[in-house]
């Protein structure tokens, strides 16, 4: 074998490893960040609406706050004039859709009804509403995309699960290779977004704690 093939048949091997490696090991991290096993087996809102999806990542994350507290950050989400997604912006705007994160509840934003659309560019992409359970699911489907996107909400002690579900019905030839780029990038625009809400949340709730003890020194004065 001459050394330019073995060269090549070594990178072969390496690449095959890698791939090995990345799909064994980390894989299963990109797709369900911060999840739990029980929490990537549950069946959630919304599941159904593609009931033989390829692909399906679960993250999330805990809130010590009540699901009550969080639904508002929830359920204002989207696209210019809502309240964005929390999560790297000008990545959105640099894919062409208009968007730019809050960080104040919007109360002209607090109503979502199945079957609304959420425009995303001029092109009708957009999502749909299909799911929507005050305090604990929402639920859309990216259109025309075969995917759905549902944020669940369940008590645990003194906090909140945050749960993000992402499901994919997507095939073609190009479907595996392009998800071997698209899965880490995703894992790192919904960790963003998960830890985006939270931090809202967190600093919403200290707000609130501290006008209430300047109105309780104002009262006692």
């Amino acid at each position: 074998m001459s050394r330019r093939g073995l060269v090549a048949l070594q990178a072969g091997l390496a690449g095959l490893l890698a791939g090995m490696w990345y799909f064994k090991m980390v894989r299963p991290r990109v797709l369900n960040w911060g999840a739990t096993a029980d929490e990537v087996e549950r069946a959630m809102p919304g599941d159904e609406i593609l009931p033989d999806a390829r692909l399906q990542t679960t993250r999330a994350i805990t809130i010590d706050a009540t699901p009550e507290e969080i639904w508002p950050w929830l359920v204002q989400m989207g696209p210019k004039p809502r309240a964005g997604v929390y999560t790297y912006d000008w990545v959105e705007r640099r894919l062409g859709i208009d968007i730019e994160n809050s960080d104040r509840i919007m109360p002209e934003f607090q109503h979502l009804e199945p079957g609304e659309f959420l425009g995303l560019n001029e092109k009708g992409e957009g999502l749909e509403v299909r799911v929507v359970e005050a305090n604990r699911a929402l639920v859309v489907q990216w259109i025309p995309q075969e995917s759905t996107w549902a944020w669940v909400l369940y008590p645990e002690g003194d906090g909140t699960r945050l749960i993000s579900r992402n499901r994919l019905a997507y095939s073609g030839a190009m479907f595996w290779p392009t998800m071997a780029f698209m899965e880490p990038g995703s894992l790192v625009m919904e960790r963003k977004m998960l830890t985006g809400i939270r931090d809202r949340v967190m600093r919403h709730r200290g707000e609130g704690a501290n006008v209430g003890a300047r109105e309780a020194v104002g009262v006692a004065g």
